[in-house]
């Protein structure tokens, strides 16, 4: 996992968190700022999955600044570890936002399968602390959920399936991975979805993810936030980055980078389509 030869790709340090900052080379403005969380089960992955994804690309084709943070890891430390990381360096770029060549009005947040679970978390832990205000959310196959959903029970999907998901909670939550538990460790568990950021997101409609990705979706849209999920049919999970030349991943990248694109020129509000 490279960096492309267009972006600027600095390293630095939040604390004891390795972050990744990617720019556009020659940018001297300030930019929209992305902070994008890496997927992996919340027990696997590294910050450097940003190249393989949605968002580095974002950097050339937007401009943005993409930043990357190498979160505890849940077989290392167990919740709350991961998402106090993505906490600290959200607020690290609100506080820098001047040194990082970032518009600290326009950070948004987003990440691939357990770092779309975490953008959730992330979302409500700053709306509830009242500290940073994310503009939009972008929760890719997000997991949501550490009890069994309709989709999430018995499947055996490609890349991920029942028995990972299992030993991803286990790890994550330990002891509880069966219990319900704070809306922070399992965002699906959420009672109030009022005041959270709008959000737009995809899934396949064959993985695990599928039903707790659209519930997460119907109940902002219940609490009166700007939600929308686009369906493809997958039971592939993390399709567009493992399989990123067929032709349902690149609609998939066509229409997130669409909705991405309407979403900066909105500026403030985040627009149906």
């Amino acid at each position: 996992m490279k960096p492309d030869k267009d972006l600027q790709v600095q390293k630095l340090r939040v604390g004891k968190i390795p972050v990744l900052v990617l720019r556009p080379k020659d940018r001297k403005e300030k930019t929209p700022a992305l902070l994008w969380i890496h997927g992996g089960g919340y027990f696997l992955g590294m910050k450097e999955m940003v190249y393989m994804g949605r968002a580095a690309d974002l950097v050339n084709r937007f401009g943005i600044t993409v930043i990357s943070p190498g979160y505890r890891l849940a077989f290392q430390a167990p919740y709350p570890a991961a998402l106090q990381d993505c906490y600290r360096t959200l607020i690290y770029m609100k506080k820098h936002a001047r040194n990082l060549g970032i518009d600290e009005d326009r950070i948004m947040v987003g990440g691939e399968s357990a770092g779309g679970g975490l953008t959730a978390a992330l979302c409500m832990l700053a709306r509830d602390r009242g500290t940073v205000k994310i503009t939009y959310q972008f929760p890719l196959y997000p997991m949501l959920s550490n009890l069994d959903t309709e989709s999430s029970r018995n499947n055996h999907g490609r890349v991920w399936n029942t028995k990972r998901n299992h030993l991803g909670w286990r790890f994550y939550l330990r002891g509880n991975a069966k219990k319900k538990v704070s809306p922070y460790a399992s965002p699906i568990h959420q009672q109030d979805f009022r005041g959270l950021p709008p959000a737009y997101t995809f899934v396949g409609n064959g993985e695990p993810f599928y039903a707790e990705t659209l519930e997460y979706v119907r109940k902002l849209k219940e609490a009166g936030v700007w939600a929308e999920a686009d369906v493809y049919p997958s039971d592939m999970h993390a399709f567009d980055m493992l399989d990123r030349e067929s032709e349902v991943s690149k609609q998939a990248i066509r229409t997130f980078e669409g909705v991405f694109g309407t979403v900066l020129a909105a500026h403030s509000e985040f627009p149906g389509r």
